[in-house]
């Protein structure tokens, strides 16, 4: 998976504010009156075709996962590596857990309220129709966001056009790199990718997830001070984690954080 994904929304069709009635505002009586949205779409019963788009889960309401954006999250299965760290091993297989239609068809109640839909994974990459899924959701008026591992650079540099902002995971520097994703040379089309959007110019954010025991302070620093030499504007440390909701393993130095905001334009230490 790319990155941690929440959702703090409240349970559907809860409210909050004062109660609508004669002495209620304006904006009271307005939410008063929209009509009740549909509940997100479920799993699939019956398995879907073997040509079916791979939407692996839903993420309605998320405010982490694009920095600034109320955005849904769309998880794509499908993973041609394998990180020791990974939270969401049932995503590294292809599968169609989802329809698409339904999803679709959800995320056009969802217009006006939200303002972006971000493309996820396992590796969102790895999905033939990831073009036309993106096409469908800039129809409905999103803007688009992509966390990508950058595992395929052809295929990133075929929808650059079409993303307003990426989030790419470096895994590790160069000597860390194959051990992390358990694939051989897998640092070259990473470095590929973030290639492509440092020269396209688009809003993105590199990020690692970061553990002492797979990459000292020493090496973190170095291959932070390498990016920021790059032209890398936006980096993010996020602390290793057993599992999604439990406090990093370890934390970072004081003076590495520091070093850091000092070497990027926004540094954010998760």
């Amino acid at each position: 998976m790319n990155a941690a994904s929440s959702s703090n929304a409240a349970p559907e069709g809860a409210q909050s504010g004062p109660a609508c009635g004669p002495g209620a505002g304006p904006a009271a009586r307005r939410l008063a009156a929209r009509p009740a949205y549909p509940a997100p779409p479920q799993p699939v019963v019956q398995p879907l075709p073997r040509h079916a788009h791979a939407v692996g889960g839903l993420v309605p309401f998320s405010t982490v996962d694009w920095p600034g954006q109320l955005a849904a999250v769309v998880f794509i299965s499908g993973c041609p590596w394998r990180c020791h760290y990974c939270h969401n091993t049932e995503l590294q297989t292809r599968a169609a857990r989802y329809d698409w239609r339904e999803m679709r068809a959800f995320l056009e109640t969802r217009k006006g309220l939200l303002d972006a839909v971000v493309f996820s994974g396992g590796e969102p990459l790895s999905e033939p129709r990831l073009p036309q899924m993106i096409r469908d959701v800039r129809r409905m008026g999103y803007r688009v966001g992509l966390h990508t591992a950058g595992i395929y650079p052809l295929r990133l540099a075929d929808i650059m056009r079409h993303l307003d902002w990426v989030g790419l995971d470096i895994k590790a520097d160069s000597q860390g790199y194959d051990d992390i994703t358990g694939r051989r040379d897998s640092e070259r089309p990473a470095q590929a990718c973030l290639a492509q959007l440092l020269s396209a110019g688009r809003d993105f954010e590199c990020r690692i997830t970061w553990h002492p025991d797979w990459l000292d302070e020493t090496r973190l620093l170095a291959l932070a001070r390498e990016l920021a030499r790059r032209g890398v504007r936006r980096f993010a440390v996020q602390g290793a984690r057993r599992s999604p909701d439990s406090p990093p393993v370890r934390n970072l130095s004081a003076q590495a954080e520091a070093l850091m905001r000092q070497w990027f334009q926004e540094f954010d230490y998760r």
